[in-house]
């Protein structure tokens, strides 16, 4: 059975305090056993998170791929390792549109992450014009096969993906849930397609479009989605507590 997982992604917001806030009310929901809560902080609080830990995993929004060097401002993998991180996001598309990651970064990305044996939530999804003109499941296809398609399917079991409708993202709106669901039966089928039936139900997709307390449970019934990478609303923690309870 695959995992459901709800994911916090703060970016670059909340106090420590408020952080810790957060964090400590998440970890007294109880989970079933195929249920994950992973919470993406800003670097600054990661280390305080860490040593509170009891289910709730504490994942970095983001590293850059070298050990160590002359790369000011920068947090590497190994810098997680070291704090014990399991999780790293990928791929996320203000990685990909406010700092113009590459595909190839995000390639080099997922192979060091992986050799690091961390958890990885890849996100990928279309912009509004290839919505608009039809082209979004083609898109979406591109993305997978040019940054994912290169992992071994023993590799594809560290990955989970998160579809980012990128049109839906910090608007306040959502895919429908037959818009949802369309997508992640697609990226599904096209897993299969590469890796065959086992990995692909085996594989974790999350929504990540504007998922609230309000449309959560109707998402999270589709027979595809497995949960949620959430931005706004999981800086509430009563919020995305009824999201996450809504699984």
């Amino acid at each position: 059975m695959r995992k459901k997982i709800v994911a916090a992604n703060w970016k670059m917001n909340l106090t420590k305090k408020e952080a810790i806030s957060i964090y400590d009310k998440l970890e007294e929901v109880e989970l079933d056993d195929n249920q994950e809560i992973i919470v993406f902080s800003p670097y600054v609080f990661l280390d305080a998170l860490k040593q509170r830990q009891h289910h709730v995993k504490v994942g970095a929004q983001n590293f850059h791929p070298a050990a160590r060097g002359a790369y000011t401002g920068k947090v590497s993998i190994s810098h997680l390792v070291d704090l014990e991180i399991e999780c790293v996001l990928v791929g996320h598309s203000e990685r990909r549109m406010l700092f113009n990651e590459s595909s190839e970064v995000i390639k080099l990305k997922l192979d060091v992450a992986i050799q690091h044996k961390m958890e990885i939530i890849y996100c990928c999804g279309e912009p509004l014009i290839k919505r608009e003109t039809g082209k979004h499941l083609y898109f979406v296809k591109n993305q997978l096969e040019t940054d994912l398609f290169h992992l071994s399917a023993e590799q594809m079991k560290l990955i989970i993906i998160a579809y980012e409708p990128v049109w839906a993202i910090g608007t306040g709106v959502t895919a429908t849930t037959a818009q949802a669901e369309e997508m992640h039966k697609f990226i599904r089928e096209t897993i299969a397609g590469k890796y065959g039936n086992e990995v692909a139900e085996n594989t974790s997709i999350l929504y990540g479009g504007s998922c609230n307390a309000e449309n959560a449970a109707e998402l999270f019934a589709c027979p595809n989605i497995d949960g949620g990478l959430i931005g706004g609303a999981s800086l509430n923690s009563e919020d995305f507590t009824k999201i996450i309870l809504a699984q």
